[in-house]
């Protein structure tokens, strides 16, 4: 289950198309807070964990076709993380690659960010890789000023294949590290190993000595703070390469 809070308002433009409702008889659909489906290396999840939700329904052929409809009110929080997700279990310096490639459709309401969410150590560490956004959303930082305006850590910093403004903050549990996407994309790749190893240079992988942590898991999906009405996202292509 996630934290996070609501920092601040962002707003990416998108070009996105109609989302995908589902096939007439997926594989796996459920409308509970959080059931799983199983699929060879990955699994699919609904994650409905934030307060005050409404309902979320979700349907899935694979990691790399699925979606969700949510009805979630304007009440601030994030209320759901609709996943994919795909376990690693392996140290940073035995790790000579993992990459990932990904497709959305997303709707042109509501309030959500399009993310990867990658855990590291156990969950010590939680990265997060905003690839798009829109509405009443904002990244975990160190501070904010008086205007719920969140305090970069970094601006245009250029790495895995994208560029990048970057956050640095905690959410009580966990560090986070956000990584927001200066050119929002709905679909694209994103090299996962050069940005843990970024990470681990700068030095804000504090444990274990030397930064070496074990990455447990790639998940991507969205941080779903409000779709009122009824909203429908879908994934049309997600892998991660793990060699």
């Amino acid at each position: 289950m996630k934290k996070i809070v609501l920092a601040s308002f962002f707003a990416a433009v998108l070009t996105a198309g109609q989302p995908d409702a589902g096939p007439a008889s997926p594989r796996w659909t459920s409308a509970e807070k959080y059931p799983e489906f199983p699929v060879g290396d990955y699994v699919v999840r609904n994650n409905v964990w934030g307060e005050h939700p409404g309902p979320q329904s979700i349907w899935a052929d694979s990691q790399a076709r699925w979606g969700v409809h949510a009805d979630h009110p304007e009440s601030g929080g994030i209320k759901a993380y609709p996943h994919a997700g795909r376990a690693v279990h392996r140290r940073l310096s035995v790790l000579p690659r993992c990459t990932s490639r990904f497709a959305v459709t997303v709707p042109a309401a509501g309030s959500y960010n399009t993310a990867y969410d990658i855990w590291c150590e156990q969950h010590a560490y939680e990265i997060m890789l905003w690839m798009n956004w829109r509405g009443k959303v904002g990244p975990i930082a160190r501070s904010w000023d008086a205007t719920g305006k969140p305090a970069v850590e970094l601006v245009g910093v250029t790495i895995g294949g994208h560029t990048w403004d970057i956050y640095k903050g905690t959410n009580g549990a966990n560090a986070v590290f956000t990584f927001m996407c200066t050119s929002p994309a709905t679909a694209g790749e994103v090299d996962i190993k050069a940005v843990l190893d970024w990470i681990k240079a700068r030095g804000w992988f504090d444990r274990p000595a030397g930064g070496d942590v074990l990455l447990d898991e790639v998940q991507f999906g969205w941080e779903i703070s409000a779709s009122t009405g009824g909203l429908d996202f879908a994934v049309s292509d997600f892998s991660v390469d793990v060699r």
